[in-house]
């Protein structure tokens, strides 16, 4: 049997989308993006949300749209993709990393307050595997710390303290304490690249709370400025007749959405209750068969308090190494199972150690790293591949 990790869920609802947009004579930026924005706010209960080529470029336009940049300051976990800090540094703020917590895969919580100064400008939070991260802990530090805020703009200015900027690049359709990922953070950053629950191929979307004093369109408005080149006009707005004249207020950046990605997204949203109730019953599965394991730790998707999105399975085989763990994975890749690693700390990686940053700084984070396995789980696999994939890895483990 072969198990992959993680294919796209395509039916033929998607095929007609994008055949309908193909035959639309329109397969940019157009109404079905317009449309899948409109039904995205609508899901996370926001008034607004923009729909950019990728979650990356939604971290970045949102930092630009705080007037984050060259002498502040922006933290985020050790434990995490390249993107969740690489936007950091793209708008030329200095990258300030936190561990995780002993045994967690979420931030430190108790030291992050002690990285907050008055250049801090944003805490780029990760919601791990589609597990929403501690946000009354986040807001509860941030507020702590508001006597040393110094904003830069009047978005800044409005918000008065350090900036949530959740990257939900995982955590699309989980909920925190009865509200969705989403409506949680002050801005929120979703990915809808090929291996995600709900996907557009490439892409991504920036939702945001409301903010006392500023105008959710002038908000919509400046994050199309800044994905359009800073033209003041998008295509659809230039292709009515006589309509061609803009202007171009900043030198500003390419990241939107087609109605191509749109019109798969558009399907995959009609049918996203299904998936994560899916995805739901595989991880049960999962866990019933490893919960009388001493020797695994897995990741906790679903409590009292929050419901995950069920985007990845995450075992830690407990008081294992590196080499005891990548062997484990080229022994259950011989039944054709294909698992991963989530994450290699960043410390690990020539870009950040080449900006100064030490793996023996960030140990709690290791200790994740080094004995943690990820499972294939999509919503394409079967209950069959899921009973294959346990039974290998118990044949693996026992040796």
């Amino acid at each position: 049997m072969n198990v992959p990790f993680s294919p796209p869920d395509i039916t033929q609802l998607e095929i007609d989308n994008v055949i309908e947009v193909l035959k639309s004579g329109w397969i940019t930026t157009g109404p079905k993006t317009k449309e899948f924005e409109k039904r995205i706010a609508e899901y996370c209960n926001t008034e607004k949300a923009v729909c950019l080529n990728s979650a990356t470029a939604a971290m970045e336009m949102t930092l630009r749209l705080l007037g984050v940049g060259e002498g502040d300051e922006v933290i985020t976990c050790a434990y995490t993709y390249t993107a969740s800090a690489s936007v950091i540094h793209h708008v030329g703020a200095k990258i300030v990393l936190v561990d995780t917590a002993k045994d967690s895969f979420e931030m430190d919580y108790e030291n992050l307050g002690n990285l907050i100064n008055e250049r801090t400008k944003a805490i780029i939070p990760v919601d791990l595997a589609g597990v929403m991260c501690d946000y009354d802990k986040l807001f509860q530090v941030v507020n702590s710390k508001k006597y040393l805020f110094k904003a830069n703009n009047e978005i800044q200015e409005a918000i008065g303290r350090v900036v949530i900027l959740a990257d939900g690049a995982h955590s699309f359709g989980a909920n925190y304490k009865g509200k969705m990922s989403g409506e949680v953070a002050d801005f929120t950053s979703f990915s809808f690249h090929a291996v995600k629950n709900l996907t557009t191929s490439e892409g991504g979307a920036v939702t945001w709370r409301n903010i006392n004093g500023i105008d959710n369109e002038e908000i919509y408005k400046k994050y199309m400025i800044l994905s359009l080149h800073g033209q003041t006009k998008d295509a659809l707005s230039k292709n009515k007749v006589g309509a061609w004249e803009y202007d171009i207020l900043e030198p500003a950046y390419k990241c939107n959405m087609t109605d191509i990605n749109a019109a798969i997204g558009l399907a995959q949203l009609s049918r996203y209750e299904d998936i994560l109730a899916y995805r739901r019953k595989l991880i049960e599965m999962y866990n019933k068969a490893f919960e009388n394991n001493p020797n695994l730790a897995v990741l906790n998707h679903y409590d009292n308090e929050k419901n995950s999105s069920g985007h990845l399975y995450l075992v830690r085989l407990l008081g294992k190494d590196v080499e005891y763990r990548n062997e484990f994975i080229r022994n259950i890749a011989e039944f054709g199972i294909a698992t991963n690693v989530h994450y290699k700390p960043l410390p690990m990686l020539t870009a950040y150690k080449n900006l100064g940053f030490k793996m023996e700084d960030y140990p709690n984070a290791y200790d994740m790293y080094k004995n943690e396995i990820t499972l294939p789980l999509n919503s394409v696999m079967t209950e069959e591949q899921v009973k294959y994939v346990i039974d290998k890895f118990n044949e693996v483990e026992r040796g």
